[in-house]
């Protein structure tokens, strides 16, 4: 253990505390390891257990929907699936708890996907013409080989069951086979023109199907795009019998007796062959097009894109197919349809069709085949169709594969929960399941999972640009839906008829989720939305019908100049004290200017709401001179206070939700008081519109674009716009928007306006209306230019638009053309590279944003002899500010007499903007915010009497020689501070970045210690150690490529951390060793030995006259004696990491030295055991010479020398 002696490490130095005000405390940045100047009043000693060999970092688990799917492939032995997608990943999945993800390094779309069946192993075809084999019997699946084709693309792939041998068709109509054992190119080629017949004059296209006949394994069919279709012998190197069609094929299906098979076409048909008559087809139907009388020909219909012909014993077979829909049905949904003997269903799908595949009793192809499920990958969904029943109903997923039902706009993830809370969220949610899923266990359960050693609880909560809330359990590296929350419920609807240019103009969602606070000790949840509003929900076992209680904050703000002498903080905030209003009038000007009206309108009536979740409180901003109010940039909530607080730009709000009061609405500017650090010079208001309209007129012009470009990315000088994204696209547009509801009836703008509201209007442009439809952080798929990654922008505040919706360009940019995400991004990257000293004039016109808040008991002000509860302050110019609170003693008091609050006049300074707090006492250890202890507030029965509120504080440690204080720990987007309270004095400080910007940080608990996890915007993941903040992690593993991850990412205790890795997954990762080292047990096996089903005995007779299978050695046909050597210029082998895989697998602390040391004492007693046989040889040897020498010496010895 390190010990840290502050007086010892200080001694000599004089405190210097310049600061500009009573209560002010300032240090300078420290360096790594050094303290800052300032002196405690006494001794003190901090044990740091940490060290860095505590973390490492590892991707655990990924769940979700596999984003951007492409391929399917499914073992009916193993019962596992495996699914590619157009990023180069496979997701393999097995029984709940067996979920693998594998990534190519190519990163090339993944086209087909083979198992060699009940063999552990899968074989993959990629964009980039190269065919990889992954070995399943580890967790961690490793390629073992590759071959890189050069000249021909791949198109189709096709392994027979129990063969080492793939049939691999290209783009120019030939057939290679490739040995799996070896990946080696086999020198038998199944040209095209050999296939076809030689009078043909045209290329038949490409290979789109491959199979081995059911009757002969000899005999492959091979499939032409063009329509060609072709039976070939692999003995005799020769075509049996060619078939001809005029239509496109997309895919072949046998009948298993293999005297006949299906195709489906481009024209919408489905057509029957028979080997006994290759001229036409005995059977031509459009499943889907409309009868015609008089011989017309049918109605044109869409391709059937693939067709599954499989029989059963027990009834008429199955003809599964995907498409085959009349054009003249416009507007009808993608559909997979089953024809059952004479009927016909049609299964309408959400989102367009990928693949689906047959689920059947036997891996045979040459028995009955009994189907009893269909596998249906959808763009955006999995799901599983049970043929066992006559209306078939879908499997009940046990996957997380709604994760992106609506698209997720924000996370939270909460580690060591309290063990009943899971139980609880999991009873309300059950009852809202959806009901009429098959009745049957899932079918897809291959593999083996148990549960890992680390079993605590874990809880992730995803908000949605629906408005809506999911809970889910995250314990053992699994995730399962638990509960949720519709938070639009609390709002009114929209009437019909009522506000329709509002629909016209409004685009996204109102009621998008922007922040989620949670107290899990006392379930009360708080969120934010991007209307400006904020819910506080309180948790109940049981139905209540109660009325909602709404709230009307009024924040606002007038413009001033800051006069700084650091030129990178010239950021000018102005505001002007405001009131809270509670049930404010509604006004709407004679101009027509809305001033004081919410976004969206609360329901008035007594509201009826089931167990779970019950709103309690609806806080809303609103709109002030006709402009909308600004979102909500940080949000904190206290149950054992009561109080909940947020801010944004024009200044800070507190709300006790106990009483349903505002209790404070106060301008940034007016809680410095007497404190503020800048000198500010206040503008009048018709100077600021002056200066707004000469802008607005010179937003056209070459000058005001070279300004735009120069100047800082967080000014503000035009109206404010609420913006959220809301739905999937690529091609992002610009993140401005005013977010209204079009259900709110004073929010209509289907009028005409005045000449003055014109004006207004005008701010947004010429013909363009006020409201931008803009992405979600899960729809955020752009990549930054190479220099992002490298040093990013030059301040976090640059990007808060994307991340948050905080910070937003000037008027003029919304009355220049539209932009693009990437086009925004690139004009920020230049603004960061041009960034120097000397800022430009612009860059001094932007508000100073509330970006972290916290409610803790603490010193108020400096020197306090006794802790009081405390809201700390951040704002986006690093200045950190204290309010003081003044609570009621008792509980009834509490109840009605107002609670107090008032800024101390404590200023801190940081460099960059606030990002969050913590405490942290003197022994070391994390001081938990006091909470309230859950209570049912709707709780009826006897023994459920509402209790007295049960209220939980945390008191720092302290002795005599210690004293009786603790550290405040403060983390900004440049560097990190520790103070000692109450005498503020800055003991370390820490430089996290200068030529980036931390986006995330958090105080968590690593092996029962506490540290300081921080993601900068280069993709560096670093913690530090508390309160020295010693560097013992720093790490380039998360290259920031889109806005998802930065939105998205968060901290937990425990050494984890998750992310949104794309629109529909959340990868999970882990920080530290002891996981890492502790991840193989937790993973599920893909593998588990099984016998492969035996075949069925068909019978002499059968197998007399040709009905049974008959096999061949294709080792004799495709091996290098007969067959040859490849060309070297066709493929390439690149041999795989499969090998050490293991290696890497348990390398790192002591599980890799022990796993090293085993392989080293395994190699070395095979030697040993290798050199004991040779010795024992030898010896043997030895003895036989030796006995054959004795009877020769016997022999000689009475003989003489002329007797030899």
């Amino acid at each position: 253990m390190k010990k840290f002696n502050f007086r010892k490490v200080l001694d000599g130095l004089t405190a210097s505390s310049p600061g500009s005000a009573s209560g002010t405390s300032t240090c300078p940045g420290g360096t790594t390891g050094v303290p800052a100047v300032g002196v405690t009043p006494r001794e003190t000693e901090v044990q740091e257990t940490l060290a860095s060999e505590n973390f490492q970092i590892c991707k655990t688990v990924r769940h979700g929907f596999p984003y951007q799917p492409t391929a399917l492939a499914f073992d009916p032995v193993q019962k596992i699936v495996a699914i590619g997608t157009r990023t180069g990943g496979v997701r393999i999945l097995g029984r709940p708890g067996v979920d693998c993800y594998c990534q190519h390094d190519s990163e090339a779309a993944v086209l087909h996907l083979q198992f060699p069946i009940n063999e552990g192993a899968l074989v993959t075809a990629c964009a980039d013409d190269t065919l990889h084999l992954w070995n399943l019997r580890q967790k961690r699946p490793a390629i073992l080989h590759s071959l890189k084709f050069n000249r021909e693309r791949i198109t189709f792939c096709h392994i027979p069951f129990q063969s080492k041998w793939l049939y691999v068709g290209t783009e120019r109509g030939n057939t290679h086979v490739v040995n799996i054992e070896s990946f080696i190119l086999s020198g038998y080629i199944i040209m095209w023109n050999k296939a076809i017949e030689l009078a043909t004059k045209t290329h038949p296209g490409p290979v789109v199907h491959l199979s081995d006949s059911p009757r002969d394994e000899g005999k492959m069919l091979i499939g032409f795009e063009s329509g060609t279709v072709v039976l070939w012998d692999l003995r005799t190197k020769k075509p049996d019998f060619r078939f001809y069609y005029d239509e496109a094929i997309h895919s072949i299906s046998w009948h298993h007796e293999g005297k006949q098979f299906m195709c489906s076409h481009s024209d919408g048909s489905l057509t029957m062959w028979n080997l006994k008559n290759t001229a036409k087809p005995f059977q031509i139907t459009f499943p889907h097009a409309k009868s015609q009388r008089d011989g017309k020909k049918p109605d044109p219909c869409k391709p059937i894109l693939k067709v599954e012909y499989k029989t059963s014993r027990s009834s008429e077979p199955f003809i599964i197919f995907s498409g085959g829909l009349s054009y003249d049905k416009a507007g009808r949904r993608p559909s997979l349809t089953i024809m059952h003997g004479k009927s016909i269903t049609v299964l309408e799908m959400d989102h367009p069709i990928v693949e689906f595949l047959t689920l059947c009793e036997t891996p045979y192809p040459n028995e009955f085949q009994e189907p009893y499920a269909v596998v249906v990958l959808l763009e955006k969904d999995f799901i599983v169709v049970d043929l066992t029943q006559s209306h078939f109903p879908i499997f009940e997923n046990p996957y997380p594969m709604d994760i992106h039902e609506s698209p997720v706009t924000c996370t939270a993830y909460f580690a060591d929960c309290p063990p009943e809370l899971i139980p609880a969220l999991y009873s309300v949610g059950a009852k809202h399941k959806k009901q009429g899923y098959s009745n049957k266990e899932w079918p897809v359960s291959g593999g083996t999972w148990t549960l890992g050693t680390q079993t605590y609880p874990e809880i992730i909560i995803t908000g949605h640009a629906d408005g809506s809330i999911k809970f889910w359990d995250g314990s053992a590296i699994t995730l399962e839906m638990l509960y949720k929350l519709k938070t639009s419920k609390v709002f009114e609807k929209q009437k019909v008829g009522e506000g329709k240019q509002v629909a016209e103009i409004v685009e996204e969602d109102p009621y998008a989720i922007q922040m989620i606070s949670w107290c899990p000790e006392s379930r009360i949840l708080c969120v934010t939305g991007i209307s400006a509003h904020v819910i506080l929900y309180r948790f109940s076992k049981h139905e209540a019908t109660t009325e909602i209680v709404s709230l009307e904050v009024r924040l606002q703000n007038d413009v001033e100049d800051i006069i700084t002498p650091e030129a990178t903080e010239n950021i000018s905030p102005y505001t002007e004290p405001s009131q809270p209003i509670t049930g404010s009038p509604r006004n709407v000007s004679p101009e027509g200017i809305k001033d004081s009206i919410p976004c969206l309108k609360v329901k008035s009536r007594p509201v009826r709401m089931p167990q779970g979740y019950q709103a309690e409180l609806v806080i809303q901003l609103v709109w002030v001179d006709g402009e909308p109010p600004q979102q909500i940039a940080s949000l904190a909530l206290n149950s054992a206070y009561g109080l909940v607080a947020f801010g944004n730009s024009n200044g800070l709000a507190v709300v006790d939700f106990i009483q349903k009061t505002v209790l404070l609405s106060m301008g940034t500017i007016d809680l410095y008081g007497s404190s503020d650090p800048y000198p500010r010079q206040l503008r009048s208001p018709r100077r600021s519109k002056q200066l707004t309209a000469g802008l607005s007129e010179l937003s056209d012009s070459p000058v005001s674009l070279e300004l735009e470009r120069c100047k800082s990315p967080t000014s503000v000088k035009g109206p404010r716009k609420l913006s959220l994204p809301t739905d999937l696209k690529t091609d992002l547009d610009n993140v401005n928007g005013h977010c209204t509801s079009p259900t709110s009836q004073p929010c209509s703008t289907g009028k005409r306006v005045s000449a003055t509201e014109g004006a207004k209007l005008n701010r947004w442009g010429p013909s363009r209306p006020p409201f931008r439809k803009v992405q979600s952080a899960a729809c955020m798929e752009i990549s930054l230019p190479a220099s992002h990654t490298e040093v990013g922008y030059a301040s976090r505040r640059a990007m808060l638009q994307q991340l948050h919706g905080i910070s937003i360009y000037s008027q003029d940019e919304h009355h220049s053309t539209s932009y693009t995400w990437s086009e925004k991004e690139s004009r920020d990257n230049s603004f960061s590279r041009s960034r120097s000293s000397s800022v430009s004039s612009i860059d001094k016109e932007s508000k100073e944003t509330i970006t972290a808040l916290y409610f803790m008991d603490s010193y108020g002000r400096k020197n306090d002899g006794t802790l009081s509860p405390c809201l700390w302050v951040g704002t986006s110019l690093g200045v950190v500010l204290v309010i003081s609170l003044n609570l009621p003693s008792g509980e009834e008091q509490r109840q009605s007499e107002p609670v107090m609050v008032a800024p101390s006049g404590t200023v801190l300074m940081l460099k960059g903007a606030v990002l969050t707090f913590s405490s942290v006492d003197c022994a070391g250890g994390l001081i938990h915010p006091p909470y309230e202890v859950w209570r049912d507030p709707n709780s009826m029965d006897d023994n459920e009497k509402p209790r007295k509120r049960k209220l939980v504080t945390f008191s720092p440690s302290s002795s005599q020689d210690m004293g009786d204080y603790h550290f405040a720990v403060i983390c900004s987007e440049k560097q990190a501070k520790v103070y000692s309270l109450p005498s503020q004095n800055c003991l370390y400080a820490h430089s996290i970045t200068e030529s980036s910007f931390v986006l995330r940080a958090d105080v968590v608990t690593v092996c029962n210690s506490v540290c300081l996890a921080c993601f900068c915007a280069n993709g560096h993941i670093m913690t530090l150690s508390l309160p020295s903040l010693r560097p013992m992690l720093d790490v380039n593993y998360l290259p920031l490529t889109d806005m998802r991850i930065a939105r998205t990412f968060c901290f937990t205790n425990g050494g984890q951390a998750l992310f949104l890795s794309s629109p529909t997954e959340i990868q999970r990762i882990t920080y530290s060793q002891e996981m890492c080292e502790n991840l193989q047990d937790m993973l599920g096996e893909l593998f588990t030995p099984v016998e492969t089903p035996e075949a069925q005995n068909r019978g002499f007779l059968k197998g007399l006259f040709g009905g049974s299978g008959q096999t061949f050695d294709r080792e004799e046909l495709f091996g290098e004696a007969a067959a040859g050597k490849a060309s070297r210029s066709l493929a390439q082998h690149i041999p795989g990491p499969g090998s050490m895989e293991g290696m890497k697998a348990a390398a790192g602390g002591v599980v890799g030295d022990l796993a090293r040391a085993r392989i080293a004492l395994d190699e070395r007693g095979q030697r040993l055991g290798e050199l004991e046989e040779r010795t024992a040889a030898m010896m043997g040897s030895a003895e036989s010479f030796s006995k054959h020498a004795h009877e020769l010496m016997l022999k000689c010895k009475d003989k003489k020398w002329y007797q030899l």
